[in-house]
């Protein structure tokens, strides 16, 4: 049951980070992009952006109900990141709903625009950040060492820094290779495959860097990463799949396009997962919280479970429909 839980957890975390990162990374796209891809871009996402939060929304219940002491302490202790991240997304909706539906092109157009891009930009970073935090084992619960060392000094520093730049650089990765099946122009195409060949990079580069980053600060990242076979083969299976996602991209085959850094990502997520399972936070003293010492109780996990499988009945085939309604092309 537990176990079920979990992956439950870890699909929703999947499905938000594939498709809630294409459309971030959408917004920051548009920024390298430039004006004339606006209309594409608010194409391509119209339909689906407020959709893909279902994921996020899911995995926040998961934790509220089948783990509420990582919940409460993620909402103490990260309150300040995760504040930034909600910001982000109130913003983020509001903006790109009331620029979709303006009247007209004048000063309030730019301001809704740059009001998109700029929380397109600051959600992501703030959710590696506050993904940081959870990893680099900095957080305490003790309240005497003072507000700055409790509720700053957790996320506030390089390696969580570096995990913004590398999510950050992942949703701008994903919604250029997303948006170039959705260019009709070919130069607009080929705009969206530099960006993708460029933003592929950027992860590649702020990947390396996480380790690197986590060793400056004490965490021993790649000791963890060796020890696990699972984030071995994950690994393995992103770097294979650089090569075939560069073939797709010059391609007119959309779906193997998609596919392909659909795995990749789904191989990024479950490589972090396999080095920090059965941990959920790192903690200072030692005493990390972790699936098996925060669950809620197994009449509670038994009705979480029920209400899990009615609503991904209910959900994914909606999804499906949506996404064949909006997204397929004759």
């Amino acid at each position: 049951m537990l176990a079920l839980i979990i992956l439950i957890l870890g699909t929703s975390f999947v499905l938000y980070t594939l498709l809630g990162g294409a459309d971030f990374g959408a917004g920051i796209i548009e920024i390298f992009a430039g004006k004339r891809e606006e209309k594409t871009i608010t194409r391509a996402i119209a339909p689906v952006w407020e959709a893909n939060h279902v994921w996020l929304i899911l995995a926040v219940v998961i934790l509220f109900t089948g783990f509420p002491l990582v919940y409460s302490s993620l909402s103490l202790v990260l309150h300040i990141p995760l504040m930034l991240v909600l910001i982000g997304i109130i913003f983020r909706g509001s903006a790109f709903t009331f620029r979709h539906y303006d009247v007209s092109y004048g000063r309030s157009h730019r301001y809704y625009t740059f009001l998109f891009k700029a929380s397109s930009f600051i959600t992501p970073m703030f959710l590696g950040i506050t993904l940081g935090a959870m990893i680099l084992g900095r957080i305490t619960f003790n309240q005497s060492v003072g507000f700055y060392e409790m509720f700053v000094s957790p996320w506030l520093n390089v390696f969580c820094f570096i995990m913004g730049v590398f999510s950050t650089s992942l949703f701008a990765y994903i919604a250029a290779v997303f948006l170039i099946p959705e260019a009709h122009e070919d130069k607009e195409k080929n705009k969206y495959t530099r960006l993708a060949r460029n933003t592929m990079a950027s992860t590649i580069t702020s990947g390396i860097l996480v380790f690197i980053a986590a060793q400056w600060e004490g965490h021993n990242l790649v000791s963890d990463f060796l020890k696990s076979p699972i984030s071995i083969i994950s690994l393995a299976v992103v770097a294979l799949l650089v090569p075939v996602i560069l073939h797709f991209i010059h391609t007119k085959k959309a779906v193997y396009l998609r596919a392909s850094i659909g795995l990749q990502v789904t191989a990024i997520v479950t490589g972090w997962f396999a080095i920090q399972y059965p941990v959920v936070i790192n903690v200072k003293d030692g005493h990390h919280l972790t699936f098996f010492n925060t669950h809620a109780p197994d009449a509670t996990l038994k009705q979480l479970l029920i209400a899990l499988m009615v609503g991904l009945v209910l959900v994914i085939p909606a999804f499906i429909f949506l996404f064949r309604v909006f997204k397929v092309k004759e």
